[in-house]
């Protein structure tokens, strides 16, 4: 009996030892939260997966836009990378031609440049948004641009 209760004893503290884990660990897999919908139009879910602090000067956020999903004119105080991880989208700067977005596509938007990005008509897109600083929204991106948009792109987007 003494045997067997001391090898629970060993068992039992290996298996705290294991579930002790000293690290930071979050999940890129999951969808995160349905955000409120102030500043596009559709459904979308973040995943907030690093927040600046002191040992971190840039945000990334997992952001989901389901299909006929889109944000409105924005800009940002600090440049913003995007790096699509699934599905198509759009992307617009001011003054410039939208462009197709597909997995595997990396977008650097300088500081202070007015854009958006959406999900495509028919796809939903997923990206990894890298950022520090702070987002001005600009004016609303209306259904009938974006429209002309997808529009635009329909038969490209397959």
């Amino acid at each position: 009996m003494k045997k067997l209760f001391a090898i629970f004893l060993i068992v039992n503290s290996l298996y705290a030892q294991t579930q002790t884990n000293p690290y930071e660990v979050s999940s890129y897999m999951e969808e995160g939260f349905k955000a409120p919908n102030t500043n596009y139009l559709g459904e979308a879910w973040l995943n907030p997966l690093l927040r600046t602090n002191a040992s971190t000067p840039f945000n990334i956020t997992k952001a989901t836009f389901k299909a006929n999903s889109t944000l409105n004119w924005h800009k940002h105080t600090d440049s913003q990378i995007l790096i699509v991880v699934s599905g198509v989208g759009y992307y617009q700067e001011k003054g410039n031609p939208a462009i197709l977005i597909k997995e595997g596509d990396v977008i650097k938007c300088k500081a202070q440049t007015e854009h958006w990005h959406a999900s495509s008509k028919g796809q939903d897109v997923t990206y990894l948004a890298i950022y520090k600083g702070e987002t001005e929204w600009t004016e609303v991106l209306t259904r009938e641009a974006y429209d002309q948009v997808a529009e635009q792109f329909h038969k490209t987007e397959k």
